[in-house]
C-alpha cells in the first residue's frame, strides 16, 4: 500500500524491550463515475513491531509519505456496552518512507529511505 500517514504514531514500549508502533494511514482510490473522476480516502490502521516500530518512531510523522508491505489482520472485540466491534490492520512486515516536507526543500532524492 502507498499512501500518506495521518496520525502521530503512538509507541509503546513493553517491559521485554519489544516495540510496537500504530499509526493511520490514507490511501486514495480514483474513479470514473458519470464521467467524471472522484477520488475516494481509505483509512487504515497500521501496526508495526520491532524494528520497523524503531524507524516509524524516528522518522514518520503525519504527512509522510509510505509504502508498506504486510498483511491485513481481522479482529473483533466488545465495547462498553458488550456490543462486538470488528477492526481490520495491516501488519507491517516491511517500509519505505519519504518525508514530504524534507524532500521538496532538496533537489535530489537523498530523502527517499528504505528499510524492512
Amino acid at each position: 500500500m502507498i499512501g500518506n500517514v495521518g496520525s502521530e504514531p503512538q509507541v509503546k514500549e513493553f517491559q521485554s524491550g519489544k516495540k510496537m508502533a500504530r499509526f493511520r494511514m490514507a490511501t486514495d482510490d480514483v474513479k470514473k463515475v458519470n464521467g467524471k473522476f472522484i477520488k475516494h480516502t481509505e483509512w487504515h490502521n497500521v501496526t508495526a513491531w520491532g524494528k520497523i516500530a524503531d524507524l516509524t518512531e524516528e522518522n514518520i510523522q503525519v504527512g509522510t509519505e509510505v509504502l508498506i508491505t504486510g498483511r491485513v489482520i481481522n479482529n473483533s472485540y466488545k465495547d462498553k456496552q458488550g456490543k462486538t466491534r470488528k477492526i481490520s490492520e495491516i501488519l507491517a512486515e516491511s517500509l519505505i518512507y519519504r518525508n514530504i516536507k524534507s524532500a521538496a526543500s532538496k533537489t535530489d532524492e537523498s530523502d527517499n529511505k528504505q528499510r524492512a
